[in-house]
C-alpha cells in the first residue's frame, strides 16, 4: 500500500476530533499533517495495545530505531516514509519524536502521579511536543513568530490532554491509569476507589471542577500567546481548539458523568465548528 494512503486510512479510522482539523488544509499541508498523526497513532497504540511490559519496551525501542533512521533519510515504516516524503515533514527533529516516545514510555512506569508538576512532564511530552510539531507543519516549517508560536502549541498541547485526562477519567480508571493528580484527590476528599466504582459525589464534582477551570486557562493561555499575524495559517490548531472546547464545555454542562459514561460531539456537529472556525478563526 502507498504510504500516503496508509495514512489517510489510519486517521480516517480513528474518528478523532483532530481528523477534522485536516479538511480543508491544502494537499501538500495536509500530507504532512495526516503522516504525523498516523505516527502519532502508531506509537500510542503500543502501550494501549500491548499487555506485556516486555513487548511494549521492544516495540517502543523498535520506533526509537526507526526515527534515528528517518534522521538518516531512510525510514521502513509507511508513517515515517510518509512523514520523510513531504518538506514540512522532513525537517522535524528527531528530538522532538523521541520526547513523543519517551511520553508514551511513561505509561508503561507510571499509573498515578503525585502532583500537577510531574503531570505536567507527561502532558509536555505527549501533547505540547506534539503541539510544536503540528504547529511547524502549519507554518510550514518557515519559522515566523517561532517563539511565540512554540508557546501556543504548548499551552494548547496542554489543554488538549487535560481535555483527555477530565474527559477519560472512569475509563481510565477501569484500566489501573489514574492521570488526576494524587494531591488533588487528597485534597478534594475523593478517594481512587470512588473512581474505581464511579462513585459520583459532591466532592468529586469539585475536584472535576478544578480540573475544568486549569484547563481552560490553558485554553486561554494558547489563545493569548498565538500572534495574530499567525492565526491564518494556525487555523487547524484552532479547529482542534474549537471542538475539544466545545467537548469540555458540554462536560462541565452535564455535571462530568465521566465516571461512567465517555462524553462525545456528534462528526456533524465537529464537522460544523471546523467550518465556522476556519472561515471565522
Amino acid at each position: 500500500m502507498d504510504a500516503h494512503q496508509y495514512c489517510q486510512d489510519r486517521a480516517a479510522a480513528s474518528g478523532s476530533s483532530f481528523y477534522y482539523s485536516f479538511v480543508f488544509l491544502p494537499p501538500e499541508t495536509r500530507r504532512a499533517i495526516t503522516a504525523f498523526y498516523a505516527l502519532c497513532r502508531e506509537l500510542d497504540d503500543v502501550v494501549d495495545e500491548c499487555h506485556e511490559r516486555q513487548v511494549a519496551e521492544a516495540k517502543l525501542d523498535w520506533w526509537r530505531s526507526e526515527i534515528a533512521r528517518f534522521a538518516e533519510g531512510a525510514p521502513e515504516h509507511p508513517a515515517t516514509r510518509a512523514l520523510f516524503d513531504t518538506p514540512q515533514g522532513r525537517v522535524i527533529p528527531a528530538a522532538l519524536l523521541l520526547e513523543v516516545v519517551d511520553g508514551m514510555a511513561m505509561d508503561l512506569d507510571h499509573t498515578r502521579y503525585p502532583d500537577f508538576k510531574a503531570l505536567h512532564l507527561y502532558c509536555y511530552r505527549v501533547a505540547g511536543v506534539v503541539g510544536e510539531i503540528a504547529a511547524s507543519i502549519f507554518d510550514g516549517a518557515r519559522g515566523e513568530h517561532d517563539r511565540d508560536i512554540r508557546r501556543y502549541a504548548h499551552e494548547l498541547g496542554l489543554a488538549f490532554q487535560l481535555t483527555n485526562i477530565i474527559r477519560d477519567v472512569g475509563e481510565d480508571a477501569r484500566r489501573g491509569r489514574i492521570y488526576l493528580p494524587q494531591d488533588e484527590l487528597a485534597r478534594f476528599g475523593v478517594a481512587e476507589a470512588d473512581l474505581l466504582s464511579g462513585r459520583d459525589s459532591p466532592e468529586f464534582q469539585a475536584l472535576m471542577a478544578f480540573q475544568y477551570e486549569r484547563a481552560i486557562a490553558h485554553y486561554d493561555s494558547a489563545f493569548a500567546a498565538l500572534p495574530a499575524a499567525a492565526k491564518r495559517a494556525q487555523r487547524p490548531g484552532l479547529v482542534m481548539a474549537a471542538i475539544y472546547r466545545t467537548l469540555l464545555d458540554e462536560i462541565r454542562r452535564d455535571s462530568f458523568p465521566v465516571l461512567r459514561a465517555r462524553v462525545s460531539l456528534t462528526p456533524l456537529r465537529k464537522l460544523w465548528l471546523a467550518s465556522k472556525t476556519w472561515l471565522f478563526p
